[in-house]
C-alpha cells in the first residue's frame, strides 16, 4: 500500500515538486512553472503494471502513490492530479481526452487514452499535459491557437485545427546516438516531425476513463503492458529507462541534434538507476519488459 497521512493538500504536492510560491497567483506564469516543475520531478512511468500493482482512477489513491510515496505515473495518474491541483488553486480547467496518433498503425488510436487539460487565463486557452513523456513531453503549457509555432527546449509544438479535432505535432532535431551499439535501435526516433495526438474541446469527467484505464494494463496488445517504461525530464533534456535500456538525452537546439547516450543495465542495477536518476524506490519487485513494440525516446 502507499502512504497515507490524511486528507489530499496541496501544501504536500508543492512540496513534491519544489514549488515555493507565489501561492495566491492564478496566472500563466504561475501556470508555466508548477507545469515545468511537475515534470521535471515526477516521472511519467508505467511500473506499477510491471511490479504487481494495480493502477486506478481513484484519486487519493493517486495523490498518495505519486506525492507520498515519490512515484510517477502515467498520464491517466499525472494528469488527472494535475488537472486537480489546478482547480484547488483557482484555475478555470477543464478536462479533455485525445488519442494517441500510433506510428505502428500510420493513424490516430481508436481509444481515448491520453487525459490532458484546456485551461482559461484572460480569455486566452492553453493545453496542459504533464504526462506524455521523453521528448513529446511539454514543458510549459501550449496556446491553443491553429499553426502557430511554440518553441520549446524539446523542440517546436504546432496545434493544428483540424475542423472537427485538433491536433498536436511536433518538429524536433536529429538524434546523434554516441554508443554505436544502439545507432540502429527501434528506440531512436527518425522522423524530425510527427503528430502526437489529436484531441476535441468536449469536457470530460474521470469515469470516462475507467475502461481504457483498464484496458491499457491488461491488454497484450498494449505498449505499457509490453514494455516497462519510466522517464523524466531535465533540465538539459530528459532519462529514459525502457526495459533494460537506460538514456539520458541532452537537447542541443543550437547545433540542431539531441545526444543520446544509451546502455543496457542489469536486473542488479535497476533499483539503484531508478532511485538515483528517477527518484523512485519501488515497494515491490520490478520484473522489466521490452517486447517488440513500436516506441521511440
Amino acid at each position: 500500500m502507499f502512504q497515507t497521512k490524511g486528507v489530499m493538500n496541496l501544501e504536500e504536492y508543492f512540496q513534491r515538486i519544489g514549488f515555493h510560491g507565489p501561492y495566491d497567483k492564478v496566472d500563466l506564469s504561475t501556470l508555466k512553472l508548477i507545469h515545468k516543475l511537475h515534470v521535471m520531478s515526477i516521472p511519467f512511468e508505467n511500473l506499477s503494471i510491471h511490479c504487481g500493482e494495480r493502477i486506478t482512477m481513484d484519486l487519493e489513491v493517486i495523490f498518495n502513490k505519486i506525492v507520498r510515496s515519490c512515484r510517477g505515473g502515467w498520464c491517466l495518474e499525472n494528469n488527472f492530479l494535475f488537472g486537480w491541483v489546478l482547480r484547488e488553486m483557482g484555475f478555470s480547467a477543464t478536462t479533455l481526452s485525445s488519442r494517441v496518433f500510433l506510428s505502428s498503425l500510420g493513424d490516430i488510436g481508436s481509444f481515448d487514452s491520453h487525459l490532458i487539460h484546456k485551461v482559461i487565463i484572460d480569455e486566452k486557452a492553453y493545453i496542459a499535459d504533464v504526462s506524455f513523456g521523453v521528448s513529446s513531453q511539454i514543458w510549459e503549457p501550449l496556446e491553443l491557437i491553429s499553426g502557430k509555432d511554440q518553441l520549446q527546449e524539446a523542440g517546436v509544438f504546432r496545434l493544428m485545427d483540424k475542423g472537427d479535432v485538433w491536433v498536436l505535432e511536433k518538429t524536433g532535431r536529429k538524434q546523434n546516438v554516441l554508443n554505436a551499439e544502439f545507432a540502429t535501435s527501434s528506440l531512436v526516433n527518425r522522423k524530425e516531425t510527427k503528430q502526437i495526438y489529436c484531441f476535441t474541446l468536449e469536457p470530460r469527467e474521470p469515469k470516462h476513463f475507467i475502461d481504457e484505464n483498464n484496458r491499457l494494463q491488461t491488454d497484450p496488445a498494449s505498449l505499457f503492458t509490453n514494455k516497462s517504461i519510466c522517464s523524466l525530464q531535465t533540465p538539459s533534456g530528459f532519462r529514459a529507462l525502457i526495459g533494460w535500456i537506460y538514456s539520458e538525452v541532452t537537447f542541443k537546439p543550437h547545433e540542431g541534434v539531441d545526444v543520446l547516450d544509451m546502455r543496457n543495465i542489469t536486473d542488479d542495477e535497476m533499483e539503484k538507476v531508478l532511485k538515483e536518476q528517477f527518484g523512485i524506490k519501488l515497494q515491490n519487485k520490478l520484473k522489466p519488459v521490452s517486447n517488440k513494440t513500436f516506441y521511440t525516446l
